[in-house]
């Protein structure tokens, strides 16, 4: 997290500079705004497009409440608009970055072929709910500056509207081969983020606006989409209050708006609080943490907090939040009495190891700090508090498929393999799964680069085809080193390979499962029916009886699952350690 607060230099406004002396209470809209409505007062002595009798403007799907600069007007909606593609945000009263026409479906206006529309502009409000309706999945949003309703509108003739208003779909033309990968987001930045700002009278209205300007353009940078960064934005005041999550907005545009909207709140900067809030109730898969993906907290701090943020870095370090501060302007010597703690930086990062930490020195000529802030919060595998068992680990499975197994057993062997598989949090960055199977011969199956999502992996596991023929161990031990572990040396993931098979091998196991060990994998054997109880304990890794497992019938396998996945857990975190 990054922590903005007390002595920051006033500085000329980059992103939004009418802004940065502006001092509009919460609930105003912000100066951008007043030209937009006295624009459309002034319209209303001719009366404007969309009164009584006037003919309908004509919109796109995603064509937002913002972009129409009137009280009222009428508006016509395409048809067979993508309903999962709506951004809608509210019930009844829709925060004005709503599509006009999603929320004209939701509220039951229109149905999906489309058709006329009334809207009416509305003050702003804090809170929009959330709820289920047509189809549609509005979503919640903390406050917002203007909200709209809709009616049933009146139809006419197109003719005299011109071209559609549109903001985010272009219509025609190349620009439409560029649009999904723009939406896609940076791939390569995979983290899910909470910028944490000052939001108290410490840092008063136009600083304020300074510390917005400069998250704006760090948000830029990372590359916001549906595959790339996720961003939210919590405001530490007397309560703290969540803004937005990681779920409200997928594109850059709309964030950037979202952050220029936030209202400044005032009160005392309670950073250890809003912290601690932040890792306990921004992260869940309701509010739009992925699986796999780091979640970080960006904190700045401007001089020093005003309260102790050590143990919220603990509780964060506890939910895996990876913490990052970003201090501004250190504390002059007259001010360091006021200081509770000058080494509050190493115990609220997430690892004081240098990575986690950035300065810098005032708030002149920022634009220079953006990009090596976004080259670290990119950096996934450096994410250290995020690493669990359960994301950092590349797990082989050798398969036995000899003739002894037959294939109805050889099913209940592969069901195994998935209930393991499946309890893990497998994407591009985060757990790999493979899987070999084995007679006297050695088929990779696939390989940890092949799937990088659950559903794919546990879907190849199921149609994998039993081979039949002997039992080679060691040299399928010894495969799976050099073909599977080998192209994955410089993975960050700890290695695991776990072999399963139902009796003798006809060669060595316990050279190559030496070698295994020495390569840093570590082996879990099971045995079924006719396994030598020697040759398992052979293979495991140290101590055995934790690392080694047997059952008489191929039905035991089952209860073996959670004893794999918990083994794999706790050898993982002692390499932690």
């Amino acid at each position: 997290m990054l922590f903005l607060s007390k002595s920051v230099r006033a500085v000329r406004s980059i992103l939004e500079p009418e802004d940065a002396t502006s001092e509009h209470p919460p609930t105003t809209m912000s100066a951008a705004w007043i030209p937009v409505l006295c624009l459309g007062v002034c319209l209303l002595l001719p009366e404007p497009a969309g009164s009584e009798g006037a003919v309908p403007i004509t919109i796109t799907c995603f064509t937002r409440g913002l972009d129409i600069r009137r009280e009222k007007a009428d508006v016509l909606c395409p048809g067979d608009c993508p309903l999962q593609e709506f951004s809608v945000f509210g019930n009844i009263v829709y925060a004005s970055v709503s599509s006009i026409c999603g929320a004209a479906i939701h509220r039951g206006v229109i149905s999906n072929s489309g058709g006329p529309v009334r809207i009416y502009s509305l003050p702003g409000r804090e809170n929009y709910s959330s709820v289920v309706a047509n189809g549609i999945q509005s979503q919640t949003l903390s406050r917002w500056s203007a909200s709209f309703t809709v009616t049933k509108g009146k139809s006419g003739t197109q003719e005299a509207t011109g071209q559609a208003v549109s903001t985010a779909h272009p219509p025609t033309g190349k620009r439409l081969k560029k649009t999904p990968n723009k939406k896609a987001g940076n791939k390569d930045c995979k983290a899910d983020i909470a910028f944490l700002i000052d939001g108290s009278f410490n840092i008063g209205q136009r600083r304020f606006n300074l510390q917005k300007n400069f998250v704006g353009k760090v948000a830029l940078m990372l590359g916001i989409g549906t595959e790339g960064p996720h961003v939210g934005l919590v405001q530490a005041s007397e309560h703290p209050k969540i803004e937005f999550y990681l779920k409200n907005f997928t594109s850059a545009k709309d964030v950037l708006f979202a952050i220029k909207e936030v209202g400044f709140r005032g009160g005392n900067s309670n950073t250890g609080k809003a912290l601690k809030h932040t890792a306990q109730k921004f992260f869940t898969a309701e509010t739009g943490v992925r699986r796999g993906i780091p979640k970080v907290v960006v904190v700045f701090i401007d001089g020093w907090p005003s309260d102790d943020i050590e143990e919220a870095g603990i509780v964060a370090r506890e939910f895996g939040v990876n913490v990052f501060i970003v201090s501004v302007a250190k504390p002059i010597p007259e001010e360091l009495g006021m200081v509770q703690d000058v080494a509050f930086v190493d115990k609220a990062v997430c690892r004081n190891n240098g990575f986690f930490s950035y300065h810098m020195p005032n708030w002149f000529g920022t634009t220079k700090y953006v990009k090596p802030l976004v080259q670290k919060l990119c950096a996934h595998e450096q994410m250290m508090c995020s690493k669990t068992c359960y994301n950092s680990v590349n797990i082989a499975f050798l398969i036995d498929g000899s003739s002894s197994v037959g294939d109805s057993n050889f099913r209940l062997m592969l069901e195994f393999v998935s209930n393991i598989a499946k309890t893990f949090e497998i994407s591009d960055i985060g757990a790999k799964i493979a899987a070999v199977q084995f007679t006297y011969d050695q088929r990779t199956e696939f390989s940890f680069t092949d799937y990088s999502t659950k559903e794919n992996v546990l879907a190849v596991i199921r149609n994998i085809r039993y081979m039949s023929g002997g039992t080679a161990t060691g040299d399928a031990i010894s495969f799976t080193v050099r073909n599977v572990f080998g192209p994955m040396r410089d993975s960050p993931n700890k290695n695991f390979l776990v072999i399963v098979t139902d009796g003798q091998s006809y060669d060595d196991v316990r050279g190559p499962a030496a070698a295994a060990h020495d390569a840093g994998i570590t082996i879990f054997s099971v045995g079924v029916a006719w396994a030598p109880l020697d040759d398992l304990k052979d293979m495991a890794s140290k101590p055995k009886e934790s690392h080694a497992f047997f059952t008489r019938e191929f039905t035991g396998l089952e209860p073996i699952v959670s004893d794999v996945i918990r083994g794999i857990c706790r050898d993982f975190l002692e390499s932690q350690q």
